[in-house]
């Protein structure tokens, strides 16, 4: 497992020192056909990313596990997730550079506020679903929204920061929004692909119960609170990095 580890960061490394050169020859010449023929590597590099540990992932697969929800709401909650988790970055950069330096110190690809906030609301959403898992009352409501993906994608990309961070110095920004765009597709990618298989993990849960309709609602209680368990103590655990 750690020499996978180790060969993802690799990749990145790779793509990212790829990439840097291209934004510089961008920066000197401002020639967009040379910067987009590197452009489709931001979508490997995105998903190779994702793969790494992070980018809520365990959170999102627990939080779907747990909800009622179609494919197209997991879809859906997983591409807002990757959407703030890239944007953020992206209008930090742009917006205030000093505010790098005074949010992310020496620590930089981190936003200690922005996850103590992401945190905390996780934790609150943690405790509404276990508070709908002991309510005796039918769980139709508990389906998975957009919102959860704001909340779980807060915490800023360091990669994307580090990209932008690097265009804005070459006095390209426009290069590392572009390449955010389509670093974005590839995180995408892979955050809906686990969004979708917690959902059908889910589904093939409860259909495995077909067959005794009355513990359906007993066993989607109990995954919904063993969901809000876990995302509960994902999120503390969180806090207390």
């Amino acid at each position: 497992m750690w020499g996978i580890y180790q060969d993802l960061v690799a990749i990145q490394r790779e793509i990212y020192l790829a990439f840097a050169d291209r934004i510089g020859v961008f920066a000197a010449t401002g020639d967009w056909h040379q910067l987009a023929a590197y452009l489709p590597m931001g979508i490997l590099f995105g998903a190779v990313h994702a793969l790494t540990p992070g980018h809520g992932k365990a959170m999102l697969a627990t939080y779907l596990a747990g909800s009622r929800t179609s494919l197209l709401g997991a879809l859906s909650t997983s591409l807002v997730l990757s959407f703030t988790h890239v944007t953020l970055s992206v209008l930090i950069v742009l917006l205030s550079l000093p505010l790098i330096r005074f949010g992310f110190g020496a620590d930089a690809g981190r936003a200690p506020e922005l996850e103590v906030i992401s945190r905390i609301l996780l934790i609150a959403v943690a405790l509404w679903m276990f508070w709908q898992a002991v309510r005796r009352q039918d769980l139709h409501s508990t389906h998975a929204t957009p919102a959860f993906g704001v909340m779980a994608g807060m915490i800023p990309c360091p990669l994307t920061l580090f990209v932008m961070t690097f265009a804005v110095s070459r006095g390209v920004p426009q290069a590392g929004v572009a390449f955010a765009a389509v670093m974005m597709a590839g995180i995408a990618g892979i955050l809906a692909t686990v969004a979708l298989a917690a959902v059908a993990f889910r589904r093939s849960l409860l259909l495995a119960f077909t067959r005794h309709p009355k513990l359906i609602g007993t066993v989607s209680r109990c995954l919904l609170a063993f969901s809000a368990l876990t995302l509960l103590l994902l999120a503390i655990w969180g806090l207390a990095r």
